[in-house]
């Protein structure tokens, strides 16, 4: 209890500052302006986020806590919004930011715990704080076959970048470089009536710009993320294994065109193999291994989870390998101890679920209705039955996710072709859909899928292909006013 005390004070001695940054955008950007990038840096512009009554939703514990789970909560919310900084510092409890690093804060990534939004070709600010992009190679010797086939590591890191490009760097170091992203605009016709109208879907083009330490190899597999919402997490990790194993279906056996499996994924306090539920593509077994995973490859913080305090340098990055850590004996020979992942945990598995919304008008109704009739219920399981509780007074909840956690093969459309354990490059996990209509209230935008290429709920649905082609196209087939109907369904969630 004195440990968690000291900390108290510490923490809410920082977050008197991180607060006020976090709510304040535009410093934060003044901030990324004085790190070392790979080129001149545009005007710092702040992601627009809708200040109305829902705006903070996302940001409120769960019904149940207690005082003290309370206090732990609020603690975990500071360490959330912390502005991290560079090696070495008088603010031993902040520093080991970087090398590289793509956000200087988790909030940064997670403005207001809601989702992120894709960089634009003329707005290079947000590329590191919006979303990221993994690189990987294939295997091409026997080892690296043999690594990849022991499961214990999710996919080959680029030689000489690493496992996701850091476009943001301490002084004294180059940033790696910056995403850059060209749209293509896709016609698409759907049902009007007896007639037909045309939509424009936006097919996105990677590349990397002002590479900082030689060319990419010439292998290499790039797929780009935003960050999701990280509402009901806690929710999610309570999901017993039984009832998600009790959904896949891997070969189809009831020829319903819907074939999901679970991803086996490397649980590092395990040593063993675990199913996944976290990522897009199901990555991490915890929500522990979520965040330390997050921590060291977005920010650069180690912790006892993964104790390198160069962040996601590379052994081919050796300037980096040699630049000063925060890794201290009182933080457990971390820059985040143990108690402070706990917090970091603690503060994620308890961000409750908003209520929904107009779950009474016509169009709520009817659009539930259409969306078990096409089947969009396959996938996005609606609801399930844990235990929220502790074992002497163990609780049934039932909670409404939308998600069965399992990966499904998403068509070419939507393939990053880059593996990830079990995860082919066309199978992505069933993303939840609960929290999803208040979008544009929390985030400031309404822009959908792994790399948001989608800038609205249509989109996103048409944007479905492999098993979920066929409801797609009976969304397709809908009248407009059916159409309508069931995004307002989704919208109520």
């Amino acid at each position: 209890m004195k440990r968690l005390l000291f900390l108290a004070v510490s923490i809410v001695a920082i977050a008197v500052v991180t607060a006020t940054l976090a709510s304040q955008h535009w410093l934060l950007s003044q901030a990324y302006a004085s790190e070392q990038q790979p080129g001149p840096v545009s005007e710092q512009v702040s992601l627009p986020v809708a200040k109305n009554a829902f705006s903070s939703s996302f940001s409120v514990p769960s019904a149940n806590l207690s005082a003290e789970e309370r206090m732990s909560f609020t603690l975990g919310s500071s360490l959330f919004s912390k502005i991290w900084v560079s090696s070495p510092s008088s603010t031993t409890a902040s520093d080991g930011l970087g090398p590289l690093f793509n956000a200087r804060s988790c909030h940064s990534c997670h403005i207001r715990n809601g989702r992120g939004r894709p960089t634009t070709t003329n707005d290079s600010a947000d590329a590191a704080i919006s979303m990221i992009l993994r690189l990987s190679i294939p295997a091409h010797t026997q080892q690296q076959r043999a690594m990849l086939a022991s499961g214990q590591q999710s996919a080959l890191p680029e030689p000489m970048y690493g496992t996701q490009l850091q476009g943001l760097s301490v002084q004294g170091i180059a940033a790696e470089g910056r995403i850059k992203v060209r749209y293509t605009e896709l016609p698409v016709s759907l049902l009007a009536g007896d007639k037909t109208a045309t939509i424009s879907l936006r097919m996105p083009e990677y590349d990397i710009k002002q590479l900082s330490y030689g060319p990419l190899h010439p292998d290499t597999g790039m797929s780009a993320r935003v960050a999701p919402p990280i509402i009901g997490l806690g929710l999610l990790e309570a999901i017993s294994e039984a009832v998600i194993l009790a959904n896949e279906d891997p070969n189809d056996l009831d020829n319903d065109g819907i074939s999901g499996r679970v991803n086996r994924v490397w649980d590092m306090q395990r040593q063993d193999h675990s199913i996944g539920r976290f990522g897009w593509k199901a990555g991490h077994p915890t929500l522990q291994q979520q965040n330390a995973s997050a921590l060291h490859a977005d920010i650069g913080i180690s912790s006892p989870m993964f104790p390198s305090g160069s962040g996601d340098c590379t052994a081919a990055q050796t300037h980096c390998q040699m630049l000063p850590n925060g890794n201290s004996a009182h933080l457990d020979n971390a820059e985040a101890s143990a108690q402070m992942l706990d917090l970091f945990t603690f503060y994620t598995r308890n961000l409750a679920v908003p209520e929904r919304r107009n779950v009474h008008t016509p169009d709520v109704i009817l659009g539930e209705k259409l969306f078990t009739a096409i089947g969009c219920q396959r996938c996005h399981t609606p609801a399930y039955i844990i235990d929220n509780g502790s074992s002497k007074s163990p609780v049934k909840q039932t909670i409404s996710p939308y998600t069965d956690l399992l990966l499904h093969d998403m068509g070419e459309g939507l393939a990053d072709n880059r593996d990830e354990f079990l995860a082919t490059g066309r199978e992505w996990r069933t993303a939840p859909l609960w929290g999803i209509g208040l979008t544009k209230s929390v985030s400031g935008h309404t822009q959908f899928l792994h790399d948001g290429r989608a800038r609205n709920l249509a989109e996103a649905i048409i944007w479905h292909g492999g098993e979920a082609d066929a409801s797609k196209k009976l969304f397709m087939q809908l009248s407009p006013q059916n159409r309508h109907a069931l995004i307002s369904f989704l919208e109520s969630l």
